[in-house]
């Protein structure tokens, strides 16, 4: 296989991943996950995100209850929440801190950890409280983090036909013969 299948197949081997085993995460690891983070591109370079990494179990649980489908924080030790600045960013700031957030799920994937995507813009004031963030800065993305306890399948895909088109909507990718 070459390096760039290699590539390839990582990012295809990713999975959300919603239990987790008890042991911590250190610091370290969770340090060097949002150093990666740093790196996604966001328009005009602003990098309008913060990352705040939550280890105290009681906030862990706070946050697990924002909704019903925050319940796999629960048996995580950690989580990472994407904040992003919405003076800084205020037209694009919900991608810049969406390409943040793939970055911590990847490199956590790269470093043997699982994560899961927990969306927070149904719930901004609730976590805003529980984690004194100012007004002007959202959550975007609360990404579960631990040693997964759990190999998820892949979940079925639409074809390309479904979802591709060639110069403009509707013009498949191959001609039907």
């Amino acid at each position: 296989m070459s390096e760039q299948e290699r590539y390839l197949e990582f990012i295809l081997s990713r999975r959300s991943v919603r239990l987790f085993k008890p042991e911590p995460v250190p610091l370290e690891l969770l340090e060097r996950i949002v150093g990666i983070a740093r790196y996604a591109p966001s328009a005009k370079n602003r990098q309008p995100w913060n990352f705040i990494i939550v280890t105290e179990r009681s906030k862990i649980e706070r946050l697990s209850q924002i909704h019903r489908w925050s319940r796999p924080l629960q048996g995580a030790p950690a989580c990472i929440v994407v904040v992003c600045d919405v003076r800084v960013s205020p037209v694009s700031y919900q991608v810049d801190g969406a390409n943040a957030a793939m970055y911590i799920m990847f490199a956590a994937h790269a470093l043997g950890l699982g994560t899961v995507w927990i969306q927070t813009l149904r719930n901004i004031g609730n976590v805003q409280d529980i984690l004194e963030l100012p007004e002007h800065l959202v959550p975007i993305a609360i990404i579960a983090i631990g040693w997964p306890a759990e190999r998820p399948e892949p979940r079925p895909r639409k074809s390309l036909s479904e979802i591709a088109f060639l110069n403009r909507y509707g013009e498949p990718l191959k001609k039907q013969e």
